[in-house]
């Protein structure tokens, strides 16, 4: 063994102890695995026997040889028992039903009786001489013959019962000899899971013969009880299994029957019979989780379900159209009330209370979602009248969406939304009896809020308010909503209350689309209350950011809505867009890069600033001068050293297709004669910096400047069929290329080598098109094998000269 230090060792030291010392254990396996190996194999030669080498090593190596046998004794025992009673039980069957003979049925009868007396009879005497599975089985045959023996009864002596009744009471008299034969005979396993099995019948079976008057329900609902009343006093565990299955199953099928009526019930006298029987369902499923503690919660969520379900079907039959999920939920609050008092709560075991609750919360949750629709139809809804803007709010307005829905669910909706809100606002409290960890009571209030919120926001459709309240009360509500998440302590009540801004703030916005003052007049409240909310320093950092970035919407919104109401023209509104980055970089500036809402702002600004690009696309002129302006943005944020690398890039980036849609507008045919003179002015302040700053990269410095003369002309190259412009282009590629590779620079490198090959490839083109017509149709893909060949073969040299050239690029500036 490693002797390991009295002290632990640092952690690093004992993990290196603990892996050396595992190394030199499996070591040692290893070699006692081997010489053991080697003692069987000396072992079974002929000259070493077992007996020879003492007892031991022959019990050794007996041990080694004997296999194991592949079934066990009392495996094979079970099989032929099991075997053996099928056959006898399918030829008693076969003897009573189809083997008639000459005997008559009394006969058979006679003979199945004795039969039967001697199945039953027999496992006592086996049992004492120790055939525990040859008694199960006998007994198994013997209860299978009572079948038959009952069978033969209604044959012989009672021919005019029906065969339901009949059954029924055969079932009751079955279950009862069943369950006395194994209670006297108590070491036998099987009669009485079938006595719990055939008991599962009769009050089904009566049922149907007593007319259409009684409900089945009522009737699985008694054999459900009886199965619960098993499952509490039974002990035998194959007994309580079989009840509590069918006690599942009947409950299930009693729900069923009192489920659907309760959901097709016009009126609450329709409603009450199956409200009757799913609340006697929940009484039944209550006892049950209250005796059995480890199927509480389930079984109690069950019958809280069950109650609510008969409950809320009357309710919901006397309520007026669309209330159904309000009717619903007063059971539900009631139920949840009941829970949390503190008679129940110190009373009711505490999966019992857990399950209630879970059918409370079920029910809530079924109710919030069917208030969705309406909700969804009320924050989209407006989005279908933007095709016809400012053209009014129509001859429908005052119906709003209560025109689409059903009659009465708008109106209900926002009632179920403030129940909802309620019970998790009282959820969220930490006077709470029951332990909600935190973040649950932190979720729960969140989710107050935000419903509180929709349930107000569908207010004016459910009160048929017309468009101008709506649009002023919904206003007003996501200006509350702004207020509630600046000033909001809690993080999730901050998001929460922003989401609801921002959705309601979208909604409204759309709906104000409807007539010119409304638009004018929402997006201006909205875009006060939301630059107002996002300069409040008290609001969190993300709060901030966001409100940054909606402002700078909705401000770019009210310009297009500007521009709309002086009738301008695409392009021209696209100059007048320009005004949002323009604004929102000279705030940024003064603001800083640090400021929450900084870079939102920006990036919203350059969204504008696309927007400006996109309408200013139908006029070469305009889209040369939007381009330049934000150029000239770009340019002015440069100077900020927080964004110089970044807005510099920009500004080059805008001013280079500036000049090329300038030049496209004029009908420019000789570009080089605008473009030199800015590459030259480009490449002398890019020599500047880089006199300045050594380690400034090529690709800054000259990469612009070279690309505004070079790719412009390589466009008009491509176009051109006379020979000069390609030839004076080449050659100044050229000349590029040679001092990039002369002083290392990487831009001025790849750049004038680009333009070159692009270049010589224009001027060779032609003659390639006519040597490949020319050759034969096998040339092409001939060459191109040899080609594939002539790389395949100098493959790895010509890696080892790519890594070279990589290394001498990288060593460039």
């Amino acid at each position: 063994m490693t002797n390991f230090p009295p002290h632990p060792p640092p952690p690093a030291e004992e993990l290196v102890l603990v892996d050396r010392e595992l190394a030199r254990l499996d070591a040692h396996r290893n070699r006692l695995l081997a010489r053991r190996a080697w003692l069987v194999s000396v072992l079974r030669q002929p000259a070493a026997g077992g007996r020879a080498l003492g007892p031991a090593l022959g019990r050794a190596l007996s041990a080694e040889t004997i296999r194991p046998a592949e079934t066990s004794s009392p495996s094979a025992r079970n099989v032929l028992l099991v075997l053996g009673g099928l056959l006898l039980t399918i030829a008693a069957v076969a003897f009573t039903v189809v083997g008639w003979g000459r005997m008559g049925i009394g006969g058979r009868s006679a003979v199945l009786a004795a039969l039967t007396a001697a199945a039953l009879a027999g496992p006592l005497a086996l049992l004492r001489r120790g055939l525990a599975a040859t008694a199960e089985s006998v007994a198994a045959l013997g209860l299978a013959l009572l079948v038959l023996d009952a069978y033969a009864l209604h044959r012989v002596a009672l021919p005019d019962v029906g065969a339901v009744a009949y059954t029924a009471w055969a079932s009751t008299a079955l279950a009862m000899v069943w369950a006395g034969y194994g209670r006297v005979v108590k070491p036998l396993r099987a009669p009485l899971p079938a006595a719990v099995a055939v008991a599962q019948l009769p009050l089904v079976l009566w049922s149907a013969t007593a007319g259409p008057a009684p409900s089945p329900g009522w009737a699985l609902l008694g054999t459900a009880l009886f199965d619960v009343g098993v499952v509490v006093r039974a002990t035998n565990p194959d007994v309580r299994a079989l009840a509590a299955a069918g006690g599942s199953v009947t409950g299930a099928l009693a729900l069923v029957h009192g489920g659907l009526p309760s959901l097709m019930a016009g009126s609450p006298a329709e409603a009450a019979g199956p409200a009757a029987l799913l609340a006697a369902s929940a009484a039944v499923a209550l006892f049950a989780a209250w005796k059995l503690p480890s199927a509480s919660l389930a079984v109690s969520a069950v019958g809280g379900l069950a109650l609510l379900a008969g409950v809320g079907a009357v309710v919901r039959t006397a309520a007026p159209e669309g209330w159904a999920a309000p009717a619903y939920l007063l059971g539900a609050v009631a139920l949840l009330c009941a829970v949390v008092t503190p008679g129940v709560r110190a009373r009711a075991p505490r999966g019992l209370s857990h399950g209630l609750a879970a059918a409370s919360a079920a029910v809530h949750a079924a109710a919030f979602l069917a208030a969705v629709p309406p909700l969804l139809l009320v924050l989209a809804g407006p989005v279908a009248g933007l095709p016809d803007a400012w053209a009014g709010p129509g001859p429908d307005a005052d119906a709003g969406p209560a025109g689409v829905l059903p009659a009465g669910v708008l109106t209900a909706a926002p009632v179920s939304l403030l129940i909802v809100a309620a019970t998790a606002a009282a959820t969220a409290r930490p006077s709470l009896p029951y332990a909600v960890r935190p973040e649950w009571r932190t979720a729960a209030s969140g989710a107050a809020g935000g419903l509180g919120w929709a349930a107000l926001f569908l207010a004016p459709g459910a009160v048929g308010a017309g468009f101008a309240a709506t649009a002023v009360f919904q206003t007003a509500l996501t200006v509350a909503a702004l207020a509630v998440a600046v000033r909001a302590a809690g993080r999730t009540a901050a998001r929460t209350a922003l989401g609801c801004a921002l959705t309601g703030g979208t909604s409204v916005a759309v709906l104000s689309l409807a007539t010119r003052p409304a638009t004018f007049a929402v997006l201006g409240a909205l875009l006060a209350a939301t630059a107002l909310s996002a300069a409040r320093p008290r609001a969190g950092r993300a709060v901030r950011g966001v409100l940054g970035c909606a402002a700078t919407a909705l401000s770019t919104a009210l310009l297009l809505a500007v521009a709309a109401a002086g009738d301008l023209a695409p392009q021209q509104a696209a100059v007048l867009m320009l005004a949002v980055p323009a604004g929102t970089a000279l705030l940024a500036a003064r603001l800083g890069g640090g400021h929450p809402v900084t870079l939102p702002m920006e990036c919203a600004g350059a969204g504008a600033g696309l927007l400006a690009v996109a309408l200013a696309q139908g006029d070469p002129a305009t889209l040369a001068l939007v381009l330049a302006l934000g150029g000239v943005i770009a340019a002015g944020t440069a100077l900020r050293a927080d964004r110089r690398r970044v807005a510099a890039a920009v500004a080059v980036a805008l001013w280079v297709p500036a000049a090329w849609a300038r030049l496209h507008a004029s009908d420019v045919v000789t570009p080089e004669a605008y473009t030199l003179p800015v590459t030259l002015a480009a490449l002398a302040v890019g020599a500047l910096r880089r006199r300045r700053d050594p380690s400034a990269s090529s690709w800054t410095a000259y990469g612009p400047g070279l690309a505004v003369t070079l790719v412009p002309s390589l466009v008009a190259a491509w176009g051109d069929a006379h020979w000069a412009r390609p030839l004076l282009l080449g050659l100044a590629a050229l000349a590029v290329t040679l001092a990039g590779a002369r002083w290392r620079l990487r831009a001025p490198l790849l750049i004038g080598g680009a333009v070159l090959a692009l270049d010589a490839l224009h001027e060779l083109a032609p003659y390639v098109v006519q040597v490949v017509g020319a050759l034969p149709r096998w040339a092409p893909p001939a060459l191109a094998g040899l080609l594939l060949l002539a790389v395949g073969a100098t493959y790895e040299q010509r890696l080892r000269n790519a890594r070279r050239l990589r290394e001498r690029l990288g060593r460039m500036h």
